[in-house]
């Protein structure tokens, strides 16, 4: 999963100006944790939009790694179908690359109370309210993460290897993801460049949902036109089986939560569920191929991965739905847009019904027909 930010807009060469900008917005805001959050936010993002080296260039250095070469070539293809094919703004996003002087360019903070499945959330200027707090140091992320669990919220922290300004900056390729293979670069870049046709401020479930929606959509025909073969089908049953655990979980943990018993026995009804979720995956996943690949996730499995799942990919079945009946990529952003523009409540309710549509009209694909998913966190496998 990837996460957006966004800055305040101003001219497309004042790039120092519009990075320093958010401290101003910051002295406005006042505080002096917000002061520094977003002194940090605007260094950081400084850093990388000072570090850029254009693509075409390096494609034409005759010292340029040949696999670096051959990524950076992938990257201007998928740019290229991005625009033509999925109608998307790519304008000149992902045209420079930038060699990281770290793993992951930003680290992200999750928090949830210990007995709710409701994020906490962060305002910021133009993005509006978001349930992660981003921090380009991860230092400064473990932190906070150190904070926010000494005040008794379960915390997840995540090291993210892309983001999208969502416009306001042409983002570069990084180096925490050139390498990826040419179905996780393709994703990626899809989901990424999604954020900036589409993006509603304060309701991160929506925004997320419709970018992993279009990156889901788009890679198989992307795959098709590049004659490469694709792993989507088994990767989209191991997820939608990690899916299916995660919402259990979540409805367990939620009828807990909400009855009046003691703290100490919720507390331990707590721990069962995510025991049991925790063996029930290590179960389900010991035959795939890679049964690694959300095992550390799960492993830390609190109440905010739970919340995160669910900001992150609830929606992704309506906005499939809305997709199938638009028709076309433009007739799916307009519909996007009109849905975003609705209040929160008919909003959420309009969502509700396209995924019951859509899960009515797939219920043979349920990870359930492959793996036991309900009956192992029922305790009856």
């Amino acid at each position: 999963m990837y996460i957006s930010i966004a800055t305040p807009k101003l001219p497309k060469h004042s790039g120092a100006l519009r990075a320093w900008a958010l401290i101003v917005a910051a002295v406005l805001l006042g505080g002096c944790e917000t002061v520094a959050y977003y002194s940090q936010a605007a260094a950081g993002q400084w850093r990388i939009l000072s570090a850029r080296q254009s693509i075409a260039a390096l494609l034409e250095e005759p010292g340029t790694d040949a696999h670096l070469l051959a990524q950076l070539r992938l990257i201007q293809d998928i740019r290229a179908y991005a625009a033509r094919e999925l109608r998307l703004p790519v304008g000149e996003a992902y045209a420079t690359y930038v060699a990281l002087d770290s793993e992951y360019p930003i680290w992200n903070v999750f928090a949830a109370p210990e007995f709710s499945l409701v994020p906490k959330r962060w305002c910021y200027p133009i993005a509006g309210c978001a349930s992660y707090r981003g921090y380009f140091r991860q230092s400064a992320a473990v932190a906070k993460a150190a904070q926010l669990r000494a005040q008794g919220y379960d915390v997840y922290l995540g090291a993210v290897p892309a983001y999208s300004t969502l416009g306001w900056f042409d983002d570069p390729a990084l180096s925490s993801f050139v390498n990826w293979s040419p179905e996780r670069l393709a994703g990626l870049l899809f989901h990424e460049l999604a954020h900036r046709r589409v993006y509603i401020p304060g309701d991160t479930q929506f925004n997320e949902s419709f970018a992993t929606a279009v990156s889901e959509i788009a890679v198989p025909d992307w795959l098709k036109s590049q004659g490469l073969t694709s792993s989507a089908t088994e990767l989209r049953t191991e997820t939608m089986a990690v899916r299916q655990l995660m919402l259990t979980a979540r409805r367990q943990l939620e009828s807990i939560y909400r009855t009046s018993q003691p703290v100490d026995l919720k507390r331990d009804q707590k721990a069962q569920v995510l025991r049991r979720l925790r063996r029930c995956y290590r179960t389900i996943s010991a035959d795939w191929p890679n049964p690694e690949r959300y095992r550390v996730y799960i492993e830390k499995t609190n109440n905010a991965t739970l919340a995160l799942a669910a900001e992150y990919e609830s929606q992704v079945p309506a906005f499939r739905q809305l997709y199938l009946e638009s028709g076309s990529w433009e007739a799916f952003y307009t519909a996007a847009q009109r849905l975003g523009a609705l209040d929160t409540v008919e909003r959420a309710q309009r969502l509700r019904q396209l995924g019951a549509i859509y899960r009515r009209s797939r219920s043979g694909e349920r990870a359930e027909a492959a793996y036991p998913v309900d009956a192992c966190m029922a305790g009856k496998g």
